[in-house]
């Protein structure tokens, strides 16, 4: 455990120069005139993009993405704590993207993988050698039977999901609730989701928030687990729970959402023994995860059985992340269907297998490059203190500073790497350095 902050600064300044000076730049070039095309601009096409106009010269790299707005989603935590505004999370698409890249301000509407095509939403028709979708997922509210996203930030509804906006319209929603007291309400859907540890962060803060106000004996706090346990990881579920009891939260298990009445305040959850109503007054909807339609609808890409096919993540080699069946096309980030991964701590260690097994395929050689699941998630349960927990396929603990940042207990210097280290980092990933 580090003793002082001195300890730290040493610790983010080794972190970061790391960051900054590691990369494709070591890696061999490898000269081609290979069309790669790459959906999505966000953290994972923009770094892939980064890299891959540095490791393969001469090659037309094309991205598909209209968003303007480049989001930092790890910050909206930080926004719903009213610790960063929502400007925190900001950027324009346009400062990360490699110079020598082209830009297509359009989302991908069909793929078709046996004619190596895409076409956009305006019909325009595009031919690859390779393909790889990073097109982040669909946040799908609309399958909460009275939920929309116009709700967020009313009648008692935050959502830390949607935005950085809605982020923020979460704070002073919650905000307002630990004034006055009541029941508090936390989910998570069925679905795979980004960010899973996002769920108990934000129950965290809200009894954190409680305290500080002086309201926590007016507030009831319930978590509702949507399976048997709060955490995948069997011994991070185990600390949930025991911070749970220590914290009084009242807790259910196997309840998923399916319905929202804002006016009543009652939230209807599918549960073994039927449908059953909760009454809120304040609660956090994190609606069903799945791949973008033009994927789960408009390709054959998607996983075609198993407990991926039904949302539509890609079927994609979880160490090689190349797909089962079109070995041009590649996955990255949210919508892979691999086992763990949809954190920007996963894509960091995603980029770079995709990076070399795809420059290995141009090669015609074979990458020994391997995704072995790694994913991290400050953990936050309170303000000031965290828990850095990273794991990878096997649930095996996997921290980065043993010795150092002891994975499972509520630390200072956990909770400074999300707040403050871990920008820099995912912004040395954008440009293709870490």
């Amino acid at each position: 455990m580090l003793a002082n902050r001195r300890q730290f600064l040493a610790l983010v300044a080794a972190a970061s120069a790391a960051a900054t000076h590691s990369g494709p730049i070591q890696a061999q070039p490898v000269p081609t005139g290979a069309r790669i095309v790459i959906l999505g601009a966000g953290a994972a096409g923009t770094a892939l993009a980064n890299r891959l106009t540095a490791r393969l010269p001469g090659a037309r790299i094309t991205l598909l993405d209209p968003r303007q707005a480049h989001l930092y989603q790890p910050g909206f935590t930080l926004i719903a704590a009213g610790l960063k505004p929502a400007s925190y999370s900001v950027s324009m698409t346009a400062e990360w993207l490699p110079r020598k890249a082209e830009w297509i301000q359009e989302a991908a509407a069909e793929i078709d993988p046996e004619a190596r095509r895409v076409v956009t939403t305006s019909g325009r028709a595009l031919t690859y050698d390779f393909l790889v979708v990073a097109t982040g997922l669909k946040l799908d509210y609309e399958a909460i039977e009275g939920m929309s996203t116009d709700l967020i930030g009313s009648n008692g509804i935050g959502s830390v999901y949607a935005g950085p906006d809605q982020a923020a319209a979460t704070f002073a929603e919650m905000s307002r609730f630990v004034e006055k007291g009541g029941t508090a309400l936390f989910t998570r859907p069925a679905t795979e989701m980004k960010c899973a540890g996002a769920p108990l962060k934000y129950a965290f803060l809200t009894d954190d928030a409680a305290r500080r106000k002086g309201t926590r004996d007016k507030v009831k706090i319930i978590y509702a687990a949507h399976s048997g346990a709060f955490f995948s990881v069997p011994i991070v579920n185990e600390k949930v729970r025991m911070l749970f009891e220590d914290r009084g939260f009242e807790t259910v298990k196997n309840h998923v959402m399916v319905a929202i009445d804002p006016g009543r305040r009652i939230a209807t959850f599918d549960t073994p023994e039927g449908r059953k109503e909760v009454g809120y007054d304040f609660t956090n909807v994190i609606p069903p995860m799945r791949a973008p339609d033009a994927i789960r609808f408009n390709s054959p890409l998607s996983w075609q059985q198993g407990p991926f096919a039904a949302d539509g993540w890609l079927e994609v080699d979880k160490h090689t992340l190349r797909h089962l069946r079109y070995p041009s096309v590649f996955a990255l980030g949210d919508v892979a269907g691999v086992p763990k991964g949809k954190t920007a701590a996963s894509v960091k260690w995603q980029v770079p297998v995709v990076e070399d097994q795809l420059a290995a395929q141009i090669a015609g050689r074979e990458s020994t490059a391997r995704y072995d699941g790694y994913t991290s998630c400050p953990l936050i349960t309170r303000v000031g203190r965290a828990m850095l927990v990273e794991f990878d396929y096997k649930d095996n603990l996997v921290p980065s500073f043993p010795g150092l940042i002891a994975p499972l207990e509520e630390l200072w210097v956990s909770w400074l790497m999300k707040e403050i280290a871990l920008k820099a980092t995912y912004n040395a990933m954008l440009r293709g350095r870490a």
